[in-house]
This record gives structure tokens, sequence and C-alpha cells, in this order.
């Protein structure tokens, strides 16, 4: 086996773990892929021989580029939030303990990619790869370029927040179906106008390559309904305008989404992050190995 050969191999052994760091940084599976891809291309412009740590070089070169799209992120959202009033998450139980934090995270689940948009991104990269993947302070550090003693604030603080959020979260949950019930109901009446009251102004959907391969126009030219990615109020709202005429309401993982599950088998997910009364971002799910390992509950009727 020539030295290529074995270098993909190896980089194919890290490919699940790199995914899972940078899906939880950047809660979208589109954007992860993407920066695993890029390490990739990266590995191959370097001397192995030098890299003592593949592992850990891989973690820290996925690290960087998730850092840098969530900066970029931040900047595109306060573009489009200027004059928009901040509002702040409520603070976390101090009397909880550990057996409540248990039932927190189990809880929350999918929900946390939600609450972690709401940190920095220095805060979402110290949280996600100390508490997440148990990453030591000192590495995460060098790749922050920071002291471990601020790397470690900046987790405890982002821990705060999670928490806090956490527990709205659960408390809002009934509110959270009903805005997935009237966002449907609006889609498939097309009401524009409603579809747009339900979503934030910094709105972003995600699709898989499934879903946007699955909404291609069967009768029109073929061109896909969904993109990888759609950002802003009106660009996710044109993209179910209309639409999502079979999809129903139902617990996905403990949190309100919508299903499409012609003959009762589930083969798509719309996954809804909504916060404040409007829904803050949307992730379709077609991929059938993604959409098997969810916990479908609760399946309520046409809204």
């Amino acid at each position: 086996m020539n030295d290529s050969h074995r270098l993909a191999e190896q980089f194919q052994s890290n490919r699940t773990r790199l995914e899972a760091v940078a899906f939880r940084m950047l809660g979208s599976h589109a954007e992860a892929e993407d920066v695993v891809q890029e390490a990739w291309l990266r590995l191959n412009r370097t001397d192995a021989s030098e890299v003592g740590n593949l592992a850990g070089w891989l973690t820290t070169v996925v690290t960087r580029l998730a850092l840098d799209l969530l900066r970029a992120r931040k900047v595109r959202a306060e573009e489009s939030m200027e004059g928009v009033p901040e509002t702040a998450l409520p603070a976390a139980d101090a009397h909880a303990g550990p057996e409540h934090e248990a039932l927190l995270a189990d809880s929350v689940g999918p929900a946390l990619l939600v609450v972690l948009d709401t940190l920095a991104p220095a805060e979402r990269v110290a949280f996600v790869l100390h508490d997440m993947f148990a990453v030591p302070f000192d590495e995460i550090a060098r790749m922050l370029d920071r002291s471990p003693d601020a790397t470690r604030q900046l987790a405890s603080r982002a821990r705060r927040r999670v928490q806090g959020a956490g527990i709205e979260a659960m408390a809002d949950r009934e509110r959270a179906r009903q805005v997935v019930d009237a966002f449907l109901l609006a889609s498939r009446t097309g009401n524009l106008q409603g579809l747009l009251s339900l979503l934030a102004p910094d709105v972003v959907m995600h699709a898989d390559v499934d879903a946007v391969e699955g909404s291609r126009d069967k009768q029109g030219d073929g061109a896909p309904i969904l993109a990888r990615e759609r950002r802003g109020v009106d660009a996710v709202a044109s993209a179910f305008l209309g639409r999502a005429q079979a999809a129903q309401t139902a617990l996905v993982d403990g949190l309100p989404a919508a299903i499409w599950a012609p003959g009762g088998v589930p083969r798509a997910l719309f996954r809804f992050a909504v916060r404040e009364g409007r829904v803050v971002a949307i992730d379709v799910v077609a991929e059938p190995a993604r959409v098997a390992s969810a916990k479908v509950t609760e399946i309520g009727p046409l809204p």
C-alpha cells in the first residue's frame, strides 16, 4: 500500500468524528461536509510525515475552518439584525444538580444547535470541543489563540447560557409546535404574509443532498426547489410557499418538527428551531440513514 492510500485510510478513519465536530459547531450538515472536505484537501497539500498527531491536526484544521465560518456568519447576522434589540437568555438554575443537568442534555438534544447559535464563535468552539468531545483546554486554547484560562472561561460562560436556554426550550415546546403547525398551514395554503410573519429576520434553511435532489420539479424544468442553504425571510418563504402539502407535524427526537411519510413511512424530516415565536432555522433531512435514525413520535393530522 502506497503512502497516499495509507493517508486516505487514516483520514477516512477520522471522517465521522470530524463531521460530528464540525456539525456541532456549525449546525449544518452541508457546511460540516464542506469543512471536512477542505481539511482533506489541505492534508493533501501538507507533508504528512511532519504531522505527529494526525487526528489532532485534522481537528485543529476543521476547528479553524469552522471558526472562520462562524465569524463570517456572525457578521452577516449582525448586519441583517441592525437596529433590532437584543434579548438576553434566562439565567441557568443555580440549584440544578447533576441529575437535572443530565435530563436537560437528553431533553434538549437537537435543540442544542439552536442554543449554540446564540453563542459567540469562540464560546461555541470552546463548549463543543470540551463539553462534547472532551478536548483538553490547552489544545483548544492553541486553536483559538487564547490562554487556557481564557478558554476555560469561554466554555463556562457558554455552558451557563446553554443550560438557561435549555430550560426555556423545554418550557416552550408546545408553543413551538403551534408555530410549526401555523407554518405548515401557511405553506400549503400559499399564505405568503403568514409565512413571513413566522420567520425570524435571520432565518436560515439547510437541506441535505438527498432533500435537494428529491425536490426537483418533475413537471417543470427539473431544477431543484430546495438549495443546500437559503438565508433570509424571502428566500426561505419562497421555498415553502404553496408546498408541504403532505407534511405533518410530529415530535422528532423529542422536538417539534414536520415529517413527510407516504404510506406511514417517514421519508423526509423538517426540523424547526423556534425562538420567541418565530422560526430561526429549518433543517431538511432526506438522507435515508439519518431519517431512519430519528425518533419520530406524536404524529399529528394535516394542519
